[in-house]
Formats: C-alpha cells, structure tokens, sequence
C-alpha cells in the first residue's frame, strides 16, 4: 500500500483518462481506486470495467469508490467506503470474504470501528488538508500514531501528500499514502507517481509505532 492512487480526471485538464491511468500504474503507484464523482452510473460501470482490466494487467488491488453494488457487479478486489456506509450494513457479507475493504477514518474511535466491521485497511486523514472532500479536518502525526497504535491492519494516509511535505510523516506509523492531484495534477503524472512512490519506500519501509 506503499503508494495508493485515486483517480480524479478533473485534473487531467482534457488529457486522455485510461492512458493517463496507466502511465501511473507503469511508475509505480500499488493500489488503484476509482473515483469519480461526476460520472453518471452507467459511465461509472463501464470506466470501474475497464480500469479492473487495466489494473489486473499491472497486479495492482482496483477497488471503487463508495459502491459495493458495483463493486459485486463486476467483481472488482473490493470497495472503499466512508464512516456512514459501515453504519447498519454489513459490507464484508455483501462483498464476501475474499475482497478488499477499506474505510475512511479520522479518529481512534473511527479506525476501531473500521476493524471491527471488517475493514482490511484504514484511510486515514485528512493530512495536509485536501481539495476534495472541504469539511475534511487535519491529522496529526501524533494522531497517526495514536491509530496505529489502536489497530493492526494497515493504514494509508490521505490529504493534500506530496512529494515536498510527504517528508512530515516520517515516523508515523502508516504504511503508505493515498494521492489525488499530487498524481493527476502534475504535469506529468507518470513522473510524479515514480516519485512518491521511491519516497513512499524510503519513509514507510521501516514504520515507527
């Protein structure tokens, strides 16, 4: 989970989606989500097929935002969903016991209920603040840690991470981070993903906590 990638072609300033996609895969990036808030359902279904195709080709874990159901329909590796869509279901029946799960947290008493839904892994944040989701509060370092410390599956860190701040983490106990614009927005999302990806490796071989 060195280097978690969310698409968002938003940032793509009109170049080609797939291939942008892919170029990412090529340099580095070990997990892959779609998310794509703009997108119809039909168009949605249809993109979560192609870049399940994409991703298998690379072995690189494809989950999709938020929709278990799509998730099911075209057997994606699994889903990520946010505190309120654990609430009352039981996602891990829904998905079986074979797929990924991954939930949003923000707090010890979050990430707990995460592990105890059936989560595999924890988003954690938002770090550095973040552009995508405005209502997202900051996670400090001695926050991460307190998480860390509280659960035992892995954890990426999320919010505004790149290649000059992802440094601050250092220490921290996470096992990667989880990246939007510091990919998609660069110039050239291929060489910033190898980037942070070397970085990821250096920071997080060898966690603290």
């Amino acid at each position: 989970m060195r280097l978690y990638a969310i698409t968002d072609r938003s940032w793509l300033n009109g170049r080609p989606f797939v291939p942008e996609v892919e170029r990412v895969l090529a340099a580095g990036a070990t997990f892959l989500q779609l998310r794509e808030k703009e997108l119809d359902q039909a168009s949605f279904l249809a993109e979560a097929k192609e870049l399940k195709a994409l991703a298998a080709r690379y072995r690189v874990p494809f989950v999709v935002n938020d929709s278990v159901e799509i998730a099911v329909r075209i057997d994606a590796d699994g889903v990520h969903v946010g505190q309120s869509d654990i609430k009352g279901r039981d996602l891990r029946s829904l998905l079986g016991p074979e797929k990924i799960l991954g939930v949003s947290a923000n707090t010890v008493e979050t990430a707990v209920r995460a592990e105890e839904s059936g989560a595999d892994y924890i988003g954690v944040g938002a770090v550095f603040g973040t552009t995508t989701k405005k209502d997202a509060q900051n996670i400090t370092v001695q926050q991460l840690l307190e998480i860390r410390r509280a659960v035992s599956i892995p954890i990426v860190a999320i919010g505004g991470i790149n290649a000059a701040n992802i440094g601050k983490l250092a220490g921290s106990g996470i096992d990667g981070v989880s990246v939007i614009s510091a990919i998609f927005a660069a110039p050239d999302p291929a060489a910033a993903a190898r980037e942070l990806r070397a970085l990821s490796e250096k920071l997080f071989g060898g966690k603290a906590g």
